[in-house]
């Protein structure tokens, strides 16, 4: 297995993955993204880039990502899916993924991580502890939705 960049030939089958992530996290209805526009996202706009986990051909995994900023901290780097097919989860493939962009971030003088976790996932909760991370339950999540 390699962790890598996503290529452009990945596009489909990391949509694929966020249709899978969506799924189980019940929230299938609420996908609008296609693989044209997050191949445009990522190829042409930079909004955000993603590394793959890759064997024999067949992408295990990815990582989503992009660049935020504290101002408190300086520039971070916000994780915002990590995903790994069930067959393939409890192998190392997300730890690996993890890992890189751990390194990734530290390499580029990132202050810190940051991602979401819904809050029933125990499975995450406890892999991103393992992991050395600190899950704040005091902030809560805003958003507005543009049409």
């Amino acid at each position: 297995m390699i962790i890598r960049q996503i290529e452009e030939r990945d596009i489909q089958s990391v949509m694929d993955l966020i249709i899978k992530l969506a799924e189980y996290e019940g929230f299938s209805s609420s996908v609008e993204n296609t693989p044209e526009k997050l191949l445009e996202d990522i190829f042409t706009n930079h909004y955000c880039d993603a590394i793959v986990a890759e064997k024999n051909n067949l992408i295990l995994g990815f990582a989503l990502y992009y660049t935020s900023y504290s101002t408190w901290n300086g520039p971070c780097l916000y994780l915002e899916d990590l995903f790994v097919l069930n067959e393939y989860r409890s192998q190392g493939v997300g730890s690996k993924l993890f890992d890189n962009l751990v390194l990734q971030a530290q390499k580029e003088g990132f202050s810190r991580m940051d991602w979401q976790i819904v809050d029933w996932n125990d499975v995450a909760i406890d892999f991103y502890k393992y992991k050395g991370a600190v899950i704040d339950r005091d902030w809560l999540n805003g958003r507005i939705f543009f049409e």
